[in-house]
């Protein structure tokens, strides 16, 4: 009776997560098709979707609504499901990350990036040390301040691609001068956030221990060599030959099976899972392009339709406006301005040096400035890591949603009326055939989430 009993209310925790996976998923699209209608990425929905089902909104309620859908002991499961699209996820970040982007403007993509990084690393350090003894201590575990203010610089550093090349593709600004070297200086963008946060990782991992450093990056090295020398010709040679007899479902199983294998390597090295699952997407051979987004790329994005959502719940399930005190709240003002500061000067300065007018380096620092679904991602990896307490993941999360709600309005104003685009804001061609290099070939290729 006792094991029928335990049966049963396992089976019930089990279709409690199911439940609640249906309510994620007819929030997170009513949300998200209300941020659309507001001109905003889907992915602002999603997130207020689950900031609203959380203790900020409906756990203010009578009834304890948001402990009664989400219980104690099912989130867990849910954080489970969430993990495991996001890992799916990851591997295709990686996977879309694209050369072809970089290649028309590498010199100056990479100076925006490399500048609009350090200038917003640089604040988010400066600022650390005026956070850090209210947030010093979670779960009773202490933080040094080095991991502390790195992961701060980190978070302040971010540009969220994904959600950039919607906004793009929503504003018609691809063609443009601003939108095209955005584009290509958030995916390298992307790629040094990715690093920075392999690097934190490790740091927490070692724990003060500069034996136990030298141990994750010598393995993390072998690892990154491995994957690029050995790993990533037997990908290649593996999807050309499935992929010439159409065996897609299997092919598709293995890739998901190396994702998060990759990401469970990384984890036993000491850095996030996450890297993996980016790292093993990056390694992925990009052709035959269309025959690999037909068959799989959109099987793909169908499992983040349906798991990413789960994910924005569980960040939402963290957040506590209520928790904040007056003190957070100017700490809270304090983040956006270092956060806004840090992205739009460090993005202005390399395009007005560049040529570029007021007009366009204003826009350039406003989409530098969105970093939505990327920043959730890290500053999940750091509530897992532990170097977050709740009042510091919500302001960031505040923060990532006003950094990336404010950049569809505010570049809606600066588009003439008349053509949507300036012709002198154009991307100037080579000549009169259409670049196979350009931005518009490779968002044909990535199919932004927003």
């Amino acid at each position: 009776m006792t094991t029928l009993a335990a049966a049963s209310a396992q089976d019930m925790k089990l279709a409690v997560m199911l439940a609640d996976i249906g309510v994620v998923l007819v929030a997170g699209a009513a949300l998200g098709r209300l941020a659309q209608k507001l001109r905003q990425p889907v992915v602002v929905g999603e997130i207020t979707a689950g900031i609203l089902l959380g203790p900020s909104v409906l756990g203010l309620l009578p009834g304890n609504l948001t402990e009664r859908l989400f219980p104690v002991d099912v989130r867990p499961l849910l954080s489970a499901v969430s993990q495991v699209g996001l890992i799916l996820f990851m591997f295709v970040v990686g996977w879309e990350f694209e050369k072809r982007l970089i290649r028309p403007h590498a010199r100056l993509a990479a100076g925006v990036s490399l500048s609009s990084i350090a200038m917003a690393f640089g604040l988010g350090v400066a600022l650390a040390p005026f956070l850090y003894d209210e947030h010093a201590t979670v779960a009773g575990h202490h933080i040094s301040f080095v991991a502390f203010a790195t992961f701060i610089g980190t978070a302040m550093s971010v540009t969220a691609f994904p959600v950039l090349a919607r906004i793009l593709t929503e504003n018609k600004l691809l063609d443009t001068r601003a939108g095209s070297l955005s584009l290509a200086s958030a995916a390298i963008d992307d790629l040094l956030a990715w690093c920075l946060l392999a690097y934190v990782s490790a740091l927490v991992t070692a724990n003060g221990n500069y034996a136990d450093l030298g141990r994750i990056g010598l393995w993390s090295a072998a690892y990154v060599a491995g994957m690029l020398l050995v790993v990533r010709p037997l990908v290649a040679r593996l999807v050309w030959r499935w992929a010439a007899t159409e065996r897609w479902s299997a092919l598709l199983a293995v890739l998901c099976a190396g994702a998060l294998t990759s990401a469970w390597l990384t984890t036993w090295i000491g850095i996030h899972a996450i890297f993996g699952a980016f790292l093993f997407g990056f390694v992925m051979p990009r052709e035959p392009a269309m025959v690999l987004a037909e068959h799989l790329r959109k099987p793909m994005d169908h499992v983040s339709v349906v798991l990413l959502p789960v994910f924005f719940i569980v960040t939402g399930l963290g957040v506590d406006l209520g928790a904040l005190t007056s003190g957070d709240l100017v700490a809270l003002v304090a983040i956006i301005v270092v956060a806004c500061t840090g992205k739009l000067v460090g993005a202005i300065l390399p395009a007005r040096l560049a040529g570029f007018s007021w007009r366009e380096a204003k826009d350039l620092g406003l989409l530098m400035n969105t970093r939505g679904l990327t920043e959730l991602i890290i500053l999940n990896a750091a509530v897992s890591l532990g170097v977050l307490d709740g009042r510091m993941f919500t302001m960031l999360v505040i923060m990532a949603l006003v950094t990336t709600a404010m950049a569809g309005p505010l570049l809606s104003r600066r588009r003439p009326a008349e053509t949507g685009v300036s012709e002198a804001s154009k991307v100037p061609e080579v000549s009169g055939e259409p670049d196979p290099y350009g931005p518009e070939a490779a968002v044909d290729f990535i199919r932004p989430r927003g």
